[in-house]
């Protein structure tokens, strides 16, 4: 059963906003999505047999595919060369995105951090869609 990129890709963004306190499951038979929030309980009702790990499959967020710290890291050493120790340092301590951001603003890079993220979450999520046997429909 193919499953809609974008609806992918909402999860995606909702697992990643809510750190562990989001999480959502596809059934891979039916395309039906399954959200959690530890902060709303369930938001769908979770069928029995939700730890089937044949038939479920938990939407992986932005740390489980390596779009974290490490995408910032290769976006400064391609884009922001002469930033890349100041980069190092403002992701060594909490608040880095705001500052990261920040740091963008002020290089007018903040739009091509914005696409770099974006293909790389596209190529990251269509990879692990893959790995798991899903099929894609735009």
């Amino acid at each position: 059963m193919p499953v809609s990129f974008k609806d992918i890709l909402l999860a995606f963004e909702f697992v990643s906003s809510g750190g562990m306190e989001h999480q959502a499951c596809l059934c891979k038979q039916s395309g039906t999505f399954y959200w959690h929030s530890e902060l709303a309980g369930d938001l769908d009702e979770l069928p029995d047999d939700i730890d089937d790990s044949d038939k479920y499959v938990q939407i992986p967020d932005k740390k489980e595919l390596d779009l974290g710290k490490p995408l910032v890291l290769d976006f400064a050493r391609q884009f922001l060369q002469d930033d890349v120790g100041d980069v190092q340092e403002i992701f060594s301590k909490r608040g880095a995105y705001a500052r990261f951001k920040d740091l963008l603003q002020r290089r007018g890079a903040l739009d091509q951090w914005y696409a770099f993220e974006a293909n790389a979450q596209e190529r990251a999520l269509r990879m692990w869609c893959d790995l798991n046997s899903i099929e894609v429909g735009d």
